[in-house]
């Protein structure tokens, strides 16, 4: 699991889409449905519940990071988030069979919560935290925002976004009867709908430099972005191809929570489909971390699966130009098949 700032990326060929297309994995929602009758405005936990929440997530995380074992914290982590933690973990524990050697303990302190009022399933809250993981351990340092989820009264509470940002991008959310607000996949109160964020992300990703304007502001989860996997396409020897693809559904949804703005700050989700091919007589390099994930042999190609989870503060509904600011990114390699 890494935070990234500027990685490289293509707009794909026509062929690598039919190529990966039976590579997606089918996603199924957990349970995750409105109960009939309740429509009661609830919120989402207490607060108590809500520290619990937190305290069991890093527990569990400490325990699976300082033995590489997925199934120490596969009932903390779900959608975006999971899929990163899970499949980082299942290449830790190949490539360092004993466990982590280097494990500190994570620490999550000065947590505010962030809790909405909601009827019925599922429900959610985000916590904003301050992490021992930066360097700087002052009052600048990072914040860590942990999306928590839950599908029904008999199950765990799961995180299944994390965004790391700097102090200034945290939003002051907006409050109502001293609850968060949360925003519907649909709002139509929005510059772009969070439902409509991945699609669009991903058409803005695949239009190249020469695309048209869309609404997402210049910076370096979107513009710097897309032009360096513009320039990294082709290299001497190895040519990359992407295909990009938004995921909404189940517990990849997106979550928002309303703004004193006016706007929300918006959680949501892509998958990518790498694909390098290198020159005849010559094979991509695949690096440990990928190798331990890899099916297949690498001949001349690898198709790297990548999960990457999008936090963005989203302006009022008006002009869409430069009304979605891409404020923090997470993503992690999930599998990679060789050919």
């Amino acid at each position: 699991m890494r935070r990234l700032r500027r990685p490289a990326w293509r707009r794909p060929a026509d062929t690598l889409l039919a190529a990966v297309t039976a590579s997606v994995l089918a996603l199924t929602a957990s349970g995750c449905v409105t109960v009939h009758g309740e429509r009661e405005l609830t919120p989402a936990a207490t607060r108590a519940e809500a520290e619990q929440a937190l305290k069991d997530f890093t527990d569990a995380y400490n325990k699976a990071d300082k033995a590489y074992d997925p199934a120490l914290d596969a009932g903390r982590v779900t959608g975006p988030m999971g899929e990163i933690n899970q499949a980082g973990l299942r290449s830790r524990q190949k490539s360092s069979p004993g466990g982590n050697p280097d494990h500190r303990p994570l620490e999550l302190g000065d947590a505010k919560f962030s809790i909405p009022r909601k009827a019925g399933w599922p429900r959610f809250f985000v916590a904003d935290t301050d992490s021992n993981r930066d360097t700087d351990q002052g009052p600048g340092d990072n914040r860590w925002l942990l999306v928590f989820v839950r599908g029904g009264a008999q199950q765990l509470w799961e995180v299944a976004y994390l965004s790391v940002l700097s102090p200034g991008d945290v939003p002051a959310f907006k409050s109502e009867a001293g609850y968060a607000v949360p925003v519907t996949a649909d709002s139509t109160g929005l510059a772009v709908a969070p439902r409509q964020l991945g699609e669009r992300y991903v058409a803005f990703l695949q239009a190249g430099a020469a695309g048209q304007p869309g609404p997402f502001a210049p910076g370096p989860h979107t513009t710097e972005w897309r032009a360096q996997r513009e320039r990294n396409a082709k290299r001497p020897g190895l040519v990359t191809q992407y295909v990009d693809r938004a995921e909404d559904g189940g517990d990849f949804a997106p979550l928002g929570l309303a703004t004193e703005d006016g706007g929300a700050l918006v959680f949501f989700a892509i998958r990518s489909f790498e694909r390098q091919t290198a020159a005849q007589g010559y094979r991509p390099k695949v690096g440990k971390d990928v190798q331990a994930l890899l099916t297949g042999e690498v001949k001349n190609t690898v198709t790297k699966r990548w999960v990457s989870s999008q936090t963005a503060r989203v302006k009022p509904a008006g002009p869409q130009r430069d009304a979605v600011a891409v404020v923090g990114r997470l993503q992690g390699v999930t599998a990679a098949e060789g050919s």
